[in-house]
């Protein structure tokens, strides 16, 4: 029988195993940002050096300011964020670790900037003090995230103690119309199978739309994997991400180029490959998609409405729907492109990349923004790639406030939040309560869709706009 991709990392990492199958893996790279305080306070307290501090890469980006960037430390206002920026950059000194700190010209979100930079590659196993480290795996690795404990022991010994994880495979075929996009497809496949539906496996996704998805596509759907409920999301590396991974600052080069291309090639998952579940999407009627309640499993077409509880089987279900109902202050059956928003957010490591600023553009160049608007690239190599190609004008003309790099509203913790009962159009990863501020209300959705809302003021279906958009 053949081996899953998943199978085939996995052996290559072993240490040691356990007789009740607790396993010791290697860790080829650890990545940490500011709220990896506690395991560096862990490292401290019980006295231990940092293994391998190469290996181990350093990120402000949760609490970075995207106003006043050019005044550093001094420009912050806030102690809290301002001593959590601090802290961060002595913990990277003190161990000596490689840091993308503000004023690093390639700072940003640190799932943006470590592909960006050449250090995601196939084959590793790696690790970040974030739980949408799954947005690695498609590269075509096994990444995922960790809390300060497991952290603060692959900081000490480039290793971690795991349970093996099972595997499921979802394929999704068909060609994406106009307007659908990889996050579309994300919260299509979560909305089917449920915010618990890989609890336990590690997904690896495949098919004819995955294998025509760019890169930042990829990305896109492997960091939702975790709003699934899986540990993490990976995807068969082939010539696509090794036209991505070409020439970047930490790939391989020359030789070493060569002998890591043959090695990733055999990484995919064999055609005889079982895996403890299947399941299979055909996006061919996809429409876009648009959150209407408190997890990303409540999702639905833009052109539908908001469900009704007695629609839902078992009282499980429409307990459920009530609650998220009650939360978002919406009436059942009222059609989402009725749902008025206060304000939209552009950016964050599902959607911060230059092709979703692109396509942003692409809308906002056709109207103006009649809510307030914050666009937030995903790094600064981003941002300034996005001015060069005239980006920040067309968002700065149509009324869209053009930000700096970080993850700015949404995790809502570097001070751009939502204030209570606002409700906010997002393309960021997760809408549940108080998660873009306290009592505010989130419907995800892709950039396009994003930027076509802010210039309607309510939920909007961006084909509306026309394939000339």
């Amino acid at each position: 029988m053949g081996q899953t991709m998943f199978d085939k990392l996995w052996q290559r990492h072993v240490i040691a195993e356990e007789a009740d199958g607790e396993t010791l893996v290697y860790v080829d790279r650890c990545l940490v940002h500011e709220g990896a305080r506690h395991a560096f306070e862990k490292l401290e307290r019980d006295g231990h050096a940092i293994w391998n501090p190469k290996q181990v890469i350093g990120f402000a980006d949760h609490y970075a300011p995207t106003r006043n960037r050019d005044a550093g430390l001094d420009g912050i206002a806030d102690p809290k964020i301002r001593n959590m920026l601090g802290l961060m950059a002595i913990n990277m000194a003190r161990y000596d670790i490689p840091y993308f700190g503000l004023d690093d010209p390639r700072q940003g979100v640190l799932h943006v900037v470590s592909p960006e930079q050449g250090m995601t590659l196939p084959g590793m196993i790696l690790v970040g003090a974030d739980s949408h480290t799954s947005t690695h795996g498609a590269f075509g690795n096994l990444s995922f995230g960790l809390g300060a404990s497991d952290t603060a022991h692959v900081l000490a010994t480039q290793s971690l103690w795991l349970q093996r994880p099972g595997t499921m495979r979802i394929t999704i075929d068909g060609e994406m119309s106009f307007g659908v996009t990889a996050k579309d497809v994300i919260l299509s496949a979560i909305a089917k199978i449920g915010v618990g539906g890989g609890v336990g496996h590690v997904i690896e996704y495949a098919g004819s739309t995955i294998r025509r998805m760019s890169m930042e596509e990829r990305m896109t759907v492997c960091n939702m994997s975790i709003e699934a409920g899986a540990r993490a999301g990976m995807i068969a590396p082939d010539e696509t991400t090794f036209a991505y991974l070409k020439g970047r600052p930490f790939s391989p080069e020359g030789s070493d180029w060569d002998a890591a291309m043959a090695d990733w090639r055999t990484l995919g998952s064999d055609s005889d490959a079982v895996f403890d579940r299947e399941v299979v999407f055909d996006v061919k009627d996809l429409a876009p998609m648009v959150t209407w309640g408190i997890t990303p499993e409540q999702a639905a077409s833009i052109n539908g409405c908001v469900p009704l509880p007695d629609d839902m089987s078992g009282s499980e279900a429409q307990a459920e729907v009530r609650t998220a109902l009650e939360y978002m202050d919406l009436a059942p059956g009222t059609p989402l492109v009725d749902i008025p928003i206060d304000r939209v957010f552009i950016g964050s490591c599902t959607n911060g990349r230059i092709e979703d600023l692109r396509a942003a553009a692409e809308v906002a160049k056709t109207g103006r923004a009649v809510v307030p608007v914050m666009v937030v690239p995903g790094s600064t190599i981003v941002k300034k790639q996005a001015e060069a190609e005239g980006l920040d004008k067309i968002f700065e003309a149509a009324g869209f406030e053009w930000c700096a790099a970080g993850c700015s509203m949404c995790t809502a913790i570097n001070g751009d939040h939502l204030s209570p009962g606002e409700r906010c159009a997002s393309t960021s990863n997760r809408n549940f309560r108080g998660r873009q501020g306290t009592l505010g209300r989130t419907h995800l959705m892709s950039p396009a869709m994003a930027a076509a809302t802010a210039l309607r003021g309510q939920l909007a279906d961006v084909r509306m706009l026309g394939e000339g958009a």
